[in-house]
Parts: C-alpha cells; sequence; structure tokens
C-alpha cells in the first residue's frame, strides 16, 4: 500500500516538473462569481429556457465550475456532494445511492439526471448506474440541482428532482491541462487539449481512475476496488444564426462487487462476483435563433452501454433519442414553447439460473408531446403553465401537468408557489424480472404494475444581496400506487404490485454570505418527515415499508471559501448527516479540508483530506456489508499550457 502510494507522489512531482517549465498564463477564473453575478446566471432546467437563476421558480441549487475546483473532488458522484438540496450516501466504492426529499434506494428511481440534455436514466430499473456516469470535473460549467418535480418540463421520472449537469464550450477549454491526483484511497488522472477550426472550436480529453478496496467497519475487506478509462471529445461552430454541437464519450471499467452485490431484488441478495462496463454516447445538437426572437432546437443521441455482472445477468443496452423544441417570439403576455420527444430502446439480456428478465430481449418506447406558457399576469407577477403527455409501453399515457406561480418583489427577491403532477413509469425490473431463471418460479414479475404517482406543492422564497443570497423552501407531497410485493392466489410466489401510498413534508434552506472580499460562507440545511403507509388489503412481502427509515430527517451542511492571497487558498466543508433507520445507520460528522497553492502560471499544487472528523462512519446499508469510510488524503497537481 505504501509503496503504491509513493509511486503516485512520484507521478504528481513529474507533473509538477513538466508544468513548471510552461510559460502558459491559462487559469479558470480564482475567485468565482459574485453573489450578485450567481443570481444572473443563466439556467434551463426549470423552464427549458433560458432565465435568470434569481427569477426562476423553484428549488434550484448550482454548482458552479469554481466550486468543482475548490472541493477537490475527482468524480461526479463526490461533487453532487456540494448541492446541500441532495442526499449522497456511499454503500462501498462502486455503489452509491443519491436523492432528494427522501425515497432513498438503490435504484434511485426518483431523480432525472441530465448530461448535456441526454438522459443517462436505465430502463432497466429506471435509476441511474453511477459508475457509468463521469468526467474531468474542469470540463463542467455548473451542475443545476433541482429538488422537487420536473415531469412536465422533463417527463416521467423527474418525480423528487432533476440533476442537470453541463459541460462548458470548446472554445472555453482550448488550453492543454494535466491533471493527477494520490492519496491513500486511489488515484486520478486526466488531460485535456482544444484547438480552433473554422467558425468554430473542438477539444479532446481522457480521463483515469484506480480506487483500492474499502474494509468493513468489523475490519473485513471488501471487494470493491476498481477501475475506469475514459474518453472524450466536443466540437461547437456557428453558421450564421445557427448553432452546432457534436459530443460524445467512450469508457471501459472493472469493479469487484462485494457480498451482498449492488443490486437487491425482493430482500434477496445477489453475490455478482466481478462486473465489467463499457459504453459510448454520442450527442448531435442544432440550434437556430430567428429575427422575431423566437428559437427552435432540435437534439439527436445515442447511448449503448454493456453490463456484464456475473453470474446472475449480462445486459446489452441501445438508446436512441430526438427531441425538438420551438420557443415562440413574445405574444403580449403569452411566452410559449412547444416540443416533442421520442426515445427508443433496445434492451438485450442474458440470463442465468439465478434471476431472468423475460423476454429477454425487449423494444421499449417512450413519446411524449409538452407545451408551456409563462403568462406575465402583472409586471412583478407571472404565472407558468405547462403540461406534458407521454406515452409508455407498459401503462399507456400518463399526464403530467403543471403550475408555478412567481412574484417578483423589491430588488432580487422572489416568493414562489408551484403544483405539480408527476410519475414514474414502470421498468423491466418492475415488469419483467424472474426469480429464479427458470420455474418454478419464487418472484413472477410485475405483470399489472402501474406507474408510481406524486401530487406536490411547494412554496420558496430567494433572495439576492450584494453580500447575501438565501433560498427557503417548503414542501408537501403525497405519493401513490409505491411499489410492493404481494402473493398470488394459493401462496405459490410473489408479483410486483402498487400496494403503498406516502406523505412527505419538509424544508430546505441555503444561504451564501460574502464575509469578506475574499472569503465567502455558506450554508444548507434539510428537515424531512415522511410517512409510509400500505393501501387496505395489502400484505406486504418484500418489507417496503422499511423505506421510511433510508432517509435522515435533518442534514447540515457550513462551507469556507478563503482566498488567503492571489495564489493560496483555503476551503473547509463541515457536513452532519443525521441517524437512518432501517438499516440502521448512526449519524456522523465530518470535514474535508483542501489548501490549494499556486506557484507559477498555469500551475496549481493542492494537499486535502476528507472525512478528518471524528471515527470512520457508514452511510447506507446493513453495516455488515458497508464501506466504513475512513481518512482520505491527497496531493493534486493541475498543470495548464
Amino acid at each position: 500500500m505504501h509503496r503504491s502510494i509513493l509511486l503516485r507522489i512520484a507521478m504528481l512531482l513529474t507533473t509538477w516538473e513538466a508544468a513548471s517549465a510552461s510559460a502558459s498564463d491559462v487559469q479558470d477564473k480564482l475567485a468565482g462569481l459574485s453573489l450578485e453575478e450567481l443570481s444572473n446566471v443563466r439556467i434551463i432546467s426549470v423552464s427549458r429556457r433560458e432565465e435568470r437563476l434569481a427569477d426562476a421558480p423553484a428549488a434550484i441549487y448550482i454548482i458552479t465550475s469554481d466550486d468543482l475546483r475548490r472541493s477537490g473532488a475527482t468524480r461526479l458522484i463526490d461533487a453532487l456532494r456540494l448541492a446541500p438540496n441532495l442526499q449522497v450516501a456511499m454503500a462501498n466504492a462502486g455503489a452509491h445511492t443519491v436523492s432528494a426529499r427522501g425515497h432513498a434506494n438503490s435504484d434511485g428511481n426518483k431523480l432525472l439526471v441530465l448530461i448535456d440534455g441526454r438522459s443517462v436514466y436505465t430502463p432497466l430499473f429506471s435509476g441511474v448506474f453511477w459508475d457509468a456516469q463521469d468526467m474531468p470535473l474542469a470540463l463542467v460549467e455548473r451542475i443545476e440541482v433541482i429538488s422537487g418535480p420536473g415531469g412536465a418540463q422533463w417527463g416521467t421520472n423527474a418525480v423528487n428532482g432533476v440533476i442537470n449537469v453541463i459541460t462548458k464550450k470548446a472554445e472555453d477549454t482550448q488550453d492543454t491541462v494535466l491533471s493527477a491526483t494520490a492519496g491513500n484511497l486511489g488515484a486520478f488522472g486526466s488531460a485535456r487539449i482544444g484547438g480552433k477550426m473554422e467558425q468554430g472550436a473542438w477539444r479532446a480529453y481522457a480521463m483515469g481512475f484506480e480506487f483500492d478496496r474499502t474494509e468493513t467497519a468489523a475490519g473485513t475487506p471488501i471487494d470493491d476496488a476498481w477501475h475506469k478509462r475514459q474518453a472524450g471529445f466536443r466540437a461547437d461552430w456557428e453558421t450564421g444564426d445557427t448553432q452546432w454541437t457534436l459530443q460524445g464519450d467512450i469508457y471501459r471499467g472493472r469493479k469487484g462487487q462485494p457480498k451482498p452485490g449492488t443490486i437487491t431484488i425482493s430482500g434477496i441478495d445477489l453475490d455478482l462476483g466481478e462486473e465489467g462496463i463499457r459504453g459510448a454516447n454520442l450527442i448531435g445538437r442544432w440550434t437556430r435563433q430567428f429575427a422575431d426572437g423566437s428559437s427552435l432546437s432540435a437534439q439527436l443521441s445515442y447511448d449503448h452501454t454493456q453490463r456484464s455482472v456475473p453470474p446472475t445477468f449480462a445486459e446489452s443496452l441501445h438508446i436512441w433519442d430526438v427531441q425538438a423544441q420551438y420557443t415562440l417570439a413574445p405574444l403580449g403576455r403569452h411566452e410559449l414553447s412547444v416540443g416533442a420527444e421520442h426515445r427508443s430502446a433496445q434492451d438485450q439480456l442474458t440470463n442465468s439460473i439465478y434471476i431472468a428478465f423475460l423476454p429477454a430481449e425487449e423494444r421499449l418506447r417512450w413519446s411524449s408531446l409538452y407545451a408551456q406558457d409563462v403568462i406575465s399576469l402583472t409586471h412583478s407577477l407571472k404565472l407558468t403553465l405547462g403540461l406534458r403527455a407521454e406515452r409508455n409501453i407498459y401503462t399507456g399515457n400518463e399526464y403530467l401537468p403543471n403550475a408555478r406561480l412567481a412574484w417578483k418583489l423589491r430588488g432580487d427577491q422572489l416568493l414562489w408557489a408551484a403544483l405539480s403532477r408527476t410519475a414514474r413509469a414502470p421498468s423491466r425490473l418492475d415488469a419483467d424480472v424472474f426469480i429464479p431463471g427458470q420455474p418454478p418460479y419464487i418472484l413472477e414479475g410485475g405483470p399489472g404494475f402501474v406507474s408510481e404517482t406524486a401530487r406536490v406543492f411547494e412554496l420558496g422564497y430567494r433572495r439576492s444581496t450584494e453580500r447575501l443570497g438565501y433560498s427557503v423552501n417548503v414542501y408537501r407531497a403525497f405519493y401513490d400506487r409505491l411499489h410492493t410485493g404481494e402473493a398470488t392466489p394459493g401462496m405459490q410466489s410473489l408479483v410486483f404490485t402498487n400496494g403503498m401510498m406516502a406523505a412527505t413534508s419538509g424544508v430546505e434552506a441555503w444561504a451564501s454570505w460574502q464575509a469578506l472580499k475574499h472569503w465567502r460562507l455558506s450554508a444548507g440545511a434539510t428537515a424531512l418527515h415522511q410517512k409510509f403507509w400500505l393501501k387496505p388489503g395489502v400484505t406486504d412481502y418484500v418489507d417496503s415499508l422499511s423505506r421510511e427509515g433510508h432517509d435522515p430527517r435533518h442534514t447540515l451542511m457550513l462551507r469556507s471559501s478563503l482566498q488567503i492571497r492571489d495564489d493560496w487558498d483555503l476551503d473547509l466543508t463541515l457536513r452532519h448527516v443525521g441517524r437512518l433507520w432501517a438499516p440502521a445507520v448512526p449519524a456522523y460528522r465530518t470535514a474535508d479540508l483542501r489548501l490549494a497553492w499556486r506557484p507559477a502560471a498555469g500551475l496549481e499544487v493542492a494537499v486535502g483530506g476528507t472525512n478528518l472528523l471524528g471515527p470512520a462512519h457508514g452511510e447506507f446499508t446493513d453495516v455488515v456489508t458497508r464501506t466504513n469510510i475512513e481518512r482520505g488524503y491527497y496531493v493534486n497537481v493541475i498543470s495548464r499550457f
């Protein structure tokens, strides 16, 4: 282990030496955005059109590129911990759960995740394989995190929130950058180059990481070490009033699969052995701006993933998605936009004696039409009405309406309210899974499984001044037709059904204070109350009610970002997460610290530590198998040419 660390540090010193010889003075903006600039950031995730953050009637938090740089995070999953309205929990090195407003589980099936407009949820379980979603974080312009429903804008599965990762344009990443991180928990490296072309620009990158295996609280080694390699490109160009983008990624990795495995079905834990993943994606985007103020955009994306999980199953998945949106020029008091989307997937499973998806090969389709109108009732009062009609092969038509009222008070103060209905459509894991892989079956899928639904009311207040910005949001949500398991007649087997309901309520708040010119303090907190209950006559055999204990009732985060001098940064993050009940996970407090130095133009050297407070802690799943997260230490070198 120590020899491995020395080798990683030697690699970093080599990078440092090469960087010191460079005279390049290309750097990211060091001071970051002021609070006033942040409130004026143009976002797109709330209404699928550009608007100022200060005017968006939703609970939205922005993770900026400067936040990412100063956090020390190397992976997207770790960067999401910066959002106070998300709960990120680690079960082991390769398995995480990400949730908003409760309903945390290994599926994560109520949170829609987009990367540059490409939805990355898998139709296998309506969630996200986080091990397949990554990129060098220096390429990310911002991450827009919405807690609350977004079905009218983005479709089914945007039940409790939307995460929209937006990468930088190629013209903003023209320098050559080498980055390496090494520590006692693993190593990460990336490189990128960029260049100009006729009427545009391009960039390319490569990255890779190695993570060591972890241990349980009892000191038992966990077989969760893994590595991954990834490369990608992006090109942007313009011809008159038309903009074009072409981008893509390719990746491959392998990781150990610790007991009881990353997939738990009907309370049965499967020993998965070593898992292999590989995939590729491609996005083409076209946007045309018209002289009258209207615009037309279209996007075509392709996503291919292969996953081998011996001895249980293997999957080959192809997804095509085409979408178009027309935003009309303002018509009096109205700002209208309409759009359409068609998503098609070819999913092929290789089944085993342990588990089967029947049919093994399935063609899945989702089609939708949506419209939204922003109506200016008065100079300071706007009403947004939206509706999406979406059709899937399992349940037919789903209607997802949304109404948002925004009242602009004096200065940059916004009071808003929203009422929404949203849904989580069935997946193959709901309808097509059989255990074992051949008769007689213990579990026979969910032939009658329908969409889970939610009705949500939200109320929020946001204010931004030159030195202080804050947001407070409250919500109440009612869920129906949630996932349960019931016995077939004669108690011969189980099937998945929709026999549970739930109600949640909570408060989210975050604030930033510019205490001094070079010192910013930030804080975020959440409080959550959940109640789950079975419908009359339902006898649940998969312990669905235990979900009530999967989420902390409260969380707290404090961050300090201090620029000591022009060439020194000091960042501290403190987090407190309340305990979980099922399975029992104690509350924990932790701290992350990073000190960065820029000794020469184009060079940054940082040292940091993670999980520095208190003893090692766990975050999710049973104590017998979960990772006990220990203190981590690292050195990071970034050189720019």
